[in-house]
């Protein structure tokens, strides 16, 4: 199950018949996004499995989750601005029950993504699902 605003994510790409304005919608998505610190681009917030520089920050407060991201490629910078639609202000118990394929594929991004952006959206889940089970 997925929040109004992803469903109105999924609503605009369908509203897009272009991949080119689909991706350019995204890295504008990346774009809006407040920059991560310097002080908080560290190891322990690193994603490995990544090909570009992926950081992510997630805060879980009253029981909802939460995150901040960055990356040095404007792509992916844009597909944590997706991802943070998709699990930003979710109870954390809701967090690890959304299965982010499919709502990912609802957008057409498992088409559309290079192999090593795929394996890198697929490692960001990851770490966002491991830090919500944690907590748990």
């Amino acid at each position: 199950m997925t929040n109004a605003a992803f469903e109105e994510l999924v609503a605009t790409f369908e509203f897009l018949d272009d991949w080119e304005d689909r991706y350019r919608h995204v890295i504008d998505m990346g774009r809006a996004m407040d920059p991560l610190e310097d002080a908080l681009r560290v190891p322990a917030t690193k994603v490995d499995g990544c090909a570009s520089q992926v950081w992510l920050v997630p805060q879980i407060k009253d029981d909802v989750f939460t995150f901040r991201g960055e990356s040095d490629a404007m792509i992916v910078r844009g597909l944590i601005a997706v991802l943070r639609t998709l699990y930003d202000d979710q109870p954390v118990s809701e967090v690890v029950k959304i299965d982010a394929s499919a709502a990912l594929g609802r957008l057409g991004l498992n088409d559309h993504l290079s192999a090593q952006r795929s394996n890198g959206l697929r490692a960001m889940v990851d770490r966002i699902r491991q830090t919500a089970a944690a907590a748990l």
